[in-house]
């Protein structure tokens, strides 16, 4: 005869939390995981903001946009990088996007200049933000033509 004072838990009990932990669970990541990404492409759309307002001071100076690319932190010419911010996050050595600037598809540098995030880690949906000094502004994503309210909200 078993003991009142004996209590527990039995395996069923146990296997049912379990599973609503794991229902739950399965749920929640994915809400979050959008929520970082969200956050990530606010500030990639904040450094291009930022990045654009250097480049306008830069042509008021120099009477010219600055072009350069940035892979993986790698600036050409080098001097951008001292003189912008080539990056998205709190350092360069951890950033969310890296920012270059480019030649407008129609004119030259002197006239236009596109910006553009280039995500690190891989962002199907938005890809590439990017903005142009002319107030264009596109994304390389799949959400660019199913969804553009997710590249520029």
């Amino acid at each position: 005869m078993k003991n009142s004072r004996e209590r527990g838990f039995t395996l069923i009990e146990l296997m049912i939390v379990v599973a609503v932990i794991a229902i739950l669970a399965s749920i929640a990541y994915p809400a979050y995981r959008d929520s970082v990404l969200k956050g990530k492409r606010a500030a990639g759309r904040a450094a291009l903001a930022e990045l654009l307002q250097q480049e306008e001071r830069y042509m008021t100076q120099q009477n010219t946009y600055l072009s350069f690319t940035n892979t993986g932190g790698t600036t050409v010419p080098a001097t951008a990088s001292t003189t912008f911010k080539v990056f998205s996050g709190d350092s360069g050595s951890n950033p969310v996007y890296w920012l270059s600037a480019t030649t407008c598809p129609v004119g030259a540098i002197t006239d236009c200049v596109v910006v553009v995030a280039t995500p690190v880690q891989a962002d199907p949906a938005v890809g590439n933000l990017s903005i142009s000094s002319t107030g264009t502004k596109a994304c390389s994503g799949t959400a660019s033509t199913s969804n553009p309210k997710l590249c520029w909200p």
